[in-house]
């Protein structure tokens, strides 16, 4: 399994999509105001996420 790494694009609990801030041993911090639809969800604007539940959407969000 590929670790995702900073401005890279995951998705994972069923859908929701971010940007990926800052990548720990064993989870990603990822910015969820990348989704257009963030202020009618009413999230919290980061989550942490385990390695192991999300998969890569694409490579960098800043290229």
């Amino acid at each position: 399994m590929k670790k995702a790494e900073v401005g890279n694009i995951i998705e994972f609990r069923g859908g929701l999509q971010g940007i990926v801030e800052k990548v720990n041993e064993n989870s990603v911090i990822v910015d969820l105001t990348y989704m257009d639809n963030y202020r009618d969800l009413e999230l919290e604007q980061r989550t942490v996420v385990n390695h192991k539940n999300y998969k890569i959407i694409k490579d960098n969000a800043f290229k």
